[in-house]
């Protein structure tokens, strides 16, 4: 069985819901050259299509706040319907995609299908504090329902290899970095590093230092339960790439990301999965450690 997927769009600056769609639709080369975001079809033909596709789900339905621009997306990632409300999608759709990164609006757009038990995931950051994170987890009708997630998270260019955990030894100090704004990006860096560190391990100190919020930067020092130093910085309007470093007793080792598609595909292959198995995938435990990781950091 296909599932049925309805998109949420669309906040400013945020793709998803062009690259999202085509990850399982595929997509017009020449529609998709005017979405307004260079980087996405340049990753999208370097795929092998159709067999790059997630032949599991389909997008059916689609809604943004403009008219034109859902129009667009439909046009450009294959989506058959536009909707004029977002709830319309109740009773067509097996699952939500909430594409959309301004946390502050999450409540509001996923709220209905949360009642209805539809399974949502949430893009990045699913919140921006605990108490937000507890309002849309209240709303859920069994676990699992709401999947959330850095497709970063699923990056296997920032994983640790067992020959990587070997060739460092003991892990002590990681560094981590992303260009950008602290609300929106420093969940790409958060959740990797998280996935670096032994199950259970816990923040016992956490340090913001004071900043210039001018250009929305902004960084976390965290020290863990397991004695492991973790430094997070989002540098705003500064160049770099979205990078970690991780230093252990017998050596250290750069992780670099570039390879986006591949992540959103997996994360979005790990809703899919959520789905077909009844499977808890994103994990409310390790949600809220990072939403908790963004609130102290935007102190």
């Amino acid at each position: 069985m296909t599932l049925k997927l309805g998109v949420i769009g669309s906040s400013e600056g945020n793709g998803h819901p062009y690259s999202w769609s085509a990850i399982f639709n595929g997509y017009d080369s020449a529609a998709m050259e005017k979405c307004g975001y260079p980087v996405i079809p340049r990753y999208l033909e370097q795929q092998d299509w159709p067999a790059s596709q997630i032949s599991a789900a389909k997008v059916t339905a689609i809604w943004t706040q403009e008219i034109a621009l859902s129009k667009h997306i439909a046009k450009a990632a294959k989506i058959e319907r536009v909707v004029s409300c977002y709830s319309d999608m109740i009773g067509q759709v097996d699952a939500i995609l909430l594409a959309r990164d301004d946390a502050h609006n999450h409540l509001q757009y996923a709220e209905p299908f949360l009642r209805q038990g539809i399974p949502i995931y949430i893009d990045k950051p699913i919140a921006l504090s605990i108490d937000d994170l507890e309002k849309l987890y209240a709303l859920e009708r069994y676990p699992g329902q709401i999947f959330t997630c850095s497709a970063l998270r699923y990056s296997e260019q920032l994983a640790l290899t067992t020959a990587d955990k070997q060739s460092l030894g003991p892990i002590k100090q990681i560094t981590a970095f992303t260009p950008k704004s602290w609300s929106k990006y420093a969940i790409h860096i958060i959740e990797p590093v998280l996935n670096m560190l032994s199950e259970g391990d816990e923040p016992v100190e956490m340090t913001a230092p004071a900043t210039n919020r001018a250009d929305s930067s902004g960084s976390l020092k965290v020290c863990w339960s397991s004695g492991i130093q973790t430094s997070f910085f989002a540098l705003g309007d500064v160049q770099t790439p979205i990078s970690i470093r991780v230093f252990g007793t017998s050596g250290w080792k750069d992780f670099t990301f570039t390879d986006s598609f591949s992540a959103f595909k997996a994360a979005l292959q790990a809703f899919i999965q959520g789905i077909s198995d009844k499977k808890v995938m994103s994990d409310r435990a390790f949600n809220t450690t990072v939403v908790q990781l963004l609130e102290r950091g935007s102190q």
